[in-house]
C-alpha cells in the first residue's frame, strides 16, 4: 500500500536532505505511533499542506511520534489551470461530503456559499464552528487521498460577495439543470481559474443566476439528470481534470 501520509505544518526551507533525521510529533506523530501504530522500518510520507513533502523511513516510535530518515524530498508543482469550487451550504453531512470529495480529485480552494435556498445558515459562533470543519474535512481527505497540498478553504461568501469574486476569475461555471451547454462544450483557458458553482438542494435562485451571468458567469450542465449538491461539484471537477 501507499505510504501513510502526515501533515507537518512547519517544514524547512529548504527541505531536510536524504539522511536528515527529523521528529513528527504533536497529535500527528502522537496520531501516527499510537493510533496506527506505526513502527521502524515502515515508510511515511510527511507534508507541509503547500506542495511540498518527504518520504521518508521510521527509525524509533514512541507514545510522543516518530523519529523519521529523509529517503527522498517531494514537490507537487502548481497547475497552470487552478479549479476552485463554489460549494453551496447543505443540510447534514452533504456540504463536507462535498468537500472531502472535492480534495480528492485535486481542487485548489473551496469556497462556501451562502445561497438564498440555503436550509442551513452560517451565522456568529455556529458559523465558526461549521468552517472549522469544513477545514478539518479537507485536511483529513488530503492525507487520505497522499496529496501534498491542502486546498484552502475560504470563509462563507454572499452571494454579493461571490459575484464580485466571480468577476475577477479567468472562467467561472454555474453548474445548472437547465443549462443548454454542456460541460464538454466549454473551451477551457490554457492557464488561470477556473470557478464551479454549486447550488444548495433547492437549486440555484433564477436571480441568483441572473447576478452570475451579469458577473461573466456562464451556466453548462453536467448530467443528462439532476445531481445531488454533494457530487455535482465533484463530477464537474472530475470531468475538467480529464481534460
Amino acid at each position: 500500500m501507499t505510504a501513510p501520509l502526515f501533515l507537518l505544518d512547519e517544514l524547512a526551507d529548504p527541505l531536510p536532505a536524504p539522511g536528515t533525521v527529523l521528529e513528527l510529533g504533536g497529535e500527528e506523530g502522537r496520531h501516527a505511533a499510537v493510533v496506527r501504530r506505526i513502527g521502524p522500518g515502515e515508510s511515511v510520507l510527511v507534508a507541509d499542506g503547500r506542495g511540498r513533502g518527504l518520504r521518508t523511513l521510521v527509525l524509533d516510535a514512541s507514545k510522543a511520534g516518530l523519529r523519521l530518515e529523509v529517503v527522498e524530498q517531494l514537490d507537487e508543482p502548481s497547475q497552470a489551470r487552478r479549479l476552485v469550487a463554489v460549494q453551496a451550504l447543505a443540510k447534514g453531512d452533504r456540504s463536507e461530503l462535498a468537500v472531502e470529495m472535492l480534495t480528492e480529485v485535486g481542487i485548489a480552494e473551496i469556497w462556501p456559499w451562502q445561497a438564498s435556498r440555503s436550509i442551513v445558515r452560517w451565522s456568529a459562533e455556529r458559523g465558526d464552528k461549521a468552517l472549522g470543519r469544513w477545514r478539518s474535512t479537507a485536511r483529513e481527505a488530503t492525507k487520505q487521498s497522499r496529496r501534498l497540498r491542502v486546498p484552502e478553504v475560504r470563509p462563507v461568501l454572499s452571494t454579493a460577495q461571490l459575484c464580485a469574486a466571480l468577476a475577477e476569475v479567468d472562467l467561472a461555471l454555474v453548474l445548472h439543470e437547465d443549462a443548454t451547454t454542456a460541460l464538454r462544450e466549454v473551451v477551457l483557458p490554457e492557464a488561470g481559474t477556473v470557478a464551479l458553482v454549486v447550488g444548495p438542494e433547492g437549486g440555484i435562485a433564477p436571480e441568483e443566476l441572473d447576478r452570475f451571468v451579469w458577473a461573466g458567469a456562464r451556466a453548462i450542465s453536467v448530467s443528462d439528470g439532476v445531481l445531488r449538491t454533494s457530487t455535482a461539484g465533484v463530477v464537474a471537477a472530475a470531468g475538467l481534470l480529464l481534460r
